[in-house]
């Protein structure tokens, strides 16, 4: 089963976790798959800015940008071996609690991180 409309996943290449995380996704994904590093891109094609890109996981599906799980749940569907994530994340309940979690403390955490790393520039 291949997800038909994944075109391109943003992510912040700076990031240590980001990146290793993107390069287990990059590794395993299936079907048209093409991610592009925040920092290597002209974030305006996606009506994005440095900072907002910065702040979460964004991924392009059929036209639409998509940001945190929402994002992630778009990886997973089509990278093998995470699909089950794609659907335990989409049922009543744990999507919302999936995407507290995300919102208000992984994404906000990564971000620091990258302010941080900006600083010492």
């Amino acid at each position: 089963m291949t997800p038909t409309g994944l075109k391109i996943s943003i992510y912040n290449g700076d990031c240590p976790v980001c990146s290793r995380e993107i390069g287990v996704y990059r590794a395993r994904a299936v079907g048209p798959v093409d991610f592009v590093d925040l920092n290597e891109t002209d974030l305006a094609r996606f009506g994005l800015t440095p900072d907002a890109a910065a702040r979460r996981l964004h991924v392009v599906e059929d036209g639409r940008l998509l940001a945190g799980v929402d994002a992630f749940r778009a990886l997973w569907r089509a990278t093998p071996g995470f699909r089950w994530l794609a659907a335990v994340t989409g049922w009543p309940g744990v999507r919302q609690a999936a995407g507290a979690v995300y919102d208000r403390v992984l994404a906000p955490a990564l971000y620091r991180r990258h302010v941080r790393r900006m600083r010492r520039r």
